[in-house]
């Protein structure tokens, strides 16, 4: 290849398929706020401007690069080349150019960080529409995550991005131009100039600053300095290799491993908060600030939090012989069926989720790490720290605790100083110590507000349970380990043993839960009271289940608990065939005693028990057939119906209103408690009531079937 003039489009034209910033490059600097960057970044800007304006060609300095299997690694010109993929963006998108004539902007990308490189190819996907400031428009897209703002190449991009629009937005016919050549530059490959590898890694290093984690190294190391020298040093020396081999071993496509350095120093900073009684909640502490916070010579406890530092970091080195991070958590917390011994079940490696996820709440962003996940890895790190003195099945049994503690224990997990109970998470890490060094459950004056009290108390009886019933342990964690439950096994109970597996074979079975629901049904009506006149029953998702089967402040757990020990207590392993004529016999009996109660009618019609959320309105549960079904998790909307009328009308022959009216020929038909009234749909005024026989409250005839012999009768259905 020969030196000539290119444009930004056309280098795409031949041997050049993408343009590629490769990692050893700096970040884009030609958006940082500083004097120097933005006078210079003003004089390019200008004079682009006055050359697409005044129709003169411009032409740039020489860009170099090494072009391999059609790849252009930049060697030198990035700068220059990133501010003409974002001005050609720019006046493709305000133009409304065709995608097909820009779509050589996808090939532009950064290996420098993932963050730039996504960026990148998000911001040529987006069609802003120019209103207001450029750079707020594309940060407020629901695909732009506010963790590309910690990187300065992406922030120097919007940075340039406004300077572009605030300078060009009064042109016109500009993309015409760019297709034209006014903007030009010099290519020449690696190769012609007879570069080497050695001299390419020179030229790149050739005044590169220090990225924003080698200035925190810098930063941290020299703080530690100010309390201890020598410790400082082996510090510094642990961060540049063995923490550095943990990180390594998770590194993603970028081999970048800052970012995942600086969220573990975040998480274990908030560990030091909350274990000295504080919340990092509205502290808006950086890196940098954590770091004065503490680990400067002023610090309270500095030399402590040395010790948690490193700890936190140390104890991941050699676990066990040759056993890596990743093979600790693939070994200790998955499911080891051939050797018959059920392990604790965590699906994730919880390092990994701190590495790539946590954020401090301190910045106001919303965690992407959950709780019970931080209570988890904070149990193991506790483990690995003490491992000498806790047996291996020791800590399967405990972190079982915590596990079961911290997923029922969302509306107690809350580090805001003013919400009832205050700042709970000093407590419950306390509470996680005595569990996981001790193998003891505080009780709550111990170490105040803490966990869940119900699940607190349950794990308690669990736990003696295990101690008297060594035998039937991995029954129970079988049990516990159900999908339904999730470490909740209150409404089974510990009492009956042998209840654990019947639990699992009646929700184990069937392709989804209708029979299940049908036969609890049959059982007892087993729905639990909520908020403003809502009630939970079964339904064939998993949802409605999960919400019966843990106590919460819905009123009748305890019926929907005796309802299914009762179906329990009925075999030791449950069929499709059982299901089906334990059903059957529920319904000939009530048929045969003429007792048609809403359980009735809730197992025989399918219209009775919704698909996903098993929702129901009664606004006086007495009268059990003044019944809505709601079609949503929580609100009453204009989809919700009356089952006995959507059950008559369920081939659609009539029209059918919602909310508990049906229209036919001029009047509607309305559900009441121990009637069907209708009344003329204009005037609302009653026409005549169909009575429906009862005994105490409860219909003595199929309320259903003589509405629909009386309809028919009379040609309206």
């Amino acid at each position: 290849m020969q030196t000539k003039l290119r444009t930004f489009i056309d280098i795409f034209s031949g041997e050049i398929e993408k343009i590629v910033i490769p990692m050893i490059q700096r970040d884009y600097a030609q958006g940082r706020q500083t004097t120097a960057v933005n006078k210079i970044r003003e004089r390019f800007l200008q004079s682009l401007h006055e050359g697409i304006e005044g129709n003169t060609p411009i032409v740039l300095d020489f860009v170099y690069g090494d072009v391999k299997e059609g790849i252009l690694t930049l060697l030198d010109g990035q700068q220059r080349l990133t501010t003409l993929f974002l001005l050609h963006w720019y006046f493709a998108k305000r133009e409304n150019i065709e995608e097909e004539k820009y779509s050589f902007l996808y090939k532009f990308s950064y290996q420098t960080r993932y963050s730039a490189r996504d960026f990148c190819e998000f911001l040529v996907g987006m069609q802003p529409a120019f209103f207001g400031k450029l750079s707020e428009e594309i940060i407020d897209q629901n695909a732009f995550p506010y963790d590309w703002l910690k990187d300065p190449t992406v922030k120097s991009m919007l940075v340039m991005l406004d300077a572009i629009d605030e300078k060009f937005k009064g042109l016109r016919g500009v993309w015409e131009k760019l297709e034209g050549g006014i903007i030009s530059f010099y290519f020449l490959p690696i190769e012609d100039v007879g570069l080497t590898d050695e001299l390419y890694i020179k030229m790149n290093s050739r005044g590169k600053p220090l990225t924003p984690f080698e200035h925190f190294k810098a930063e941290l190391v020299d703080a530690l300095k100010k309390t201890d020298e020598k410790r400082a040093e082996e510090i510094a020396y642990k961060i540049d290799v063995s923490w550095t081999d943990i990180l390594w071993s998770y590194r993603d496509s970028d081999c970048l491993t800052d970012e995942k350095f600086l969220r573990y120093f975040r998480f274990i900073c908030d560990i030091l908060c909350y274990r000295q009684g504080n919340s990092p909640q509205g502290k808006n502490l950086d890196e940098f600030d954590l770091i004065k916070e503490y680990f400067s010579k002023d610090s309270a406890n500095v030399q402590e939090n040395m010790d948690v530092l490193e700890s936190f970091f140390d104890c991941w080195l050699p676990i066990n012989l040759g056993e890596t991070p990743q093979s600790f958590f693939k070994n200790l917390l998955s499911y080891n069926t051939e050797a018959g011994k059920m392990k604790i079940h965590i699906s994730t490696d919880l390092l990994q989720r701190a590495f790539r996820y946590y954020e401090s709440t301190s910045s106001g962003n919303v965690r992407s790490i959950k709780w019970e996940e931080i209570f988890l890895l904070y149990a193991i790190i506790l483990y690995l720290q003490n491992r000498e003195n806790i047996s291996r099945s020791q800590l399967l049994r405990r972190l079982r605790i915590v596990r079961n503690l911290a997923i029922h224990s969302k509306d107690e997990t809350s580090d805001v100083q003013t919400r009832d109970g205050g700042n709970r998470i000093p407590a419950m890490l306390q509470q996680i110590d005595s569990i996981i060094l001790d193998g003891r459950i505080l009780e709550k004056a111990d170490a105040g507000l803490n966990f869940n009290e119900h699940q607190l108390k349950e794990e308690k009886e669990k736990l003696l349970w295990t101690e008297k019933n060594p035998a039937l342990a991995q029954e129970l964690f079988a049990l516990e380990d159900h999908k339904l439950l999730d470490g909740q096994i209150g409404v089974v109970g510990l009492d009956k043993p042998e209840y654990f597996s019947r639990f699992c074979s009646l929700f184990a079975k069937f392709e989804n839960y209708d029979l299940v629901n049908c036969a609890m049904m049959a059982e007892g009506n087993y729905a639990q009271a909520e908020r403003g006149y809502k009630y939970q029953l079964g339904a064939q998702r998993d949802a409605a289940w999960y919400n019966l089967f843990h106590k919460s402040r819905n009123r009748g757990f305890e019926k929907t608990s005796a309802v299914l020990r009762s179906l329990l207590s009925r075999t030791d392993c449950f069929d499709k065939a059982f299901l089906q004529a334990h059903i059957q016999d529920f319904l000939a009996k009530r048929e045969e005693e003429k007792v048609f109660d809403f359980a009735y009618y809730y197992v025989k019609y399918p219209v009775f028990r919704p698909f996903a959320y098993g929702k129901y309105q009664w606004w006086d549960f007495t009268k059990p057939y003044d019944v809505l079904v709601l079609t949503t998790k929580s609100v009453l909307s204009e989809n919700a119906y009356q089952p006995f009328l959507e059950e008559i009308d369920k081939d659609k022959s009539g029209l059918y209103y919602p909310q508990g009216r049906l229209k036919l020929n001029g009047c509607c038909v309305f559900c009441e408690n121990d009637k069907f009234v209708f009344k003329d749909t204009d005037t609302n005024e009653v026409i005549e009531e169909l009575a429906i026989a009862q005994k105490e409250g409860i219909d003595c005839e199929n309320r259903i079937e003589k509405l629909r012999n009386y309809l028919c009768a009379r040609g309206l259905l």
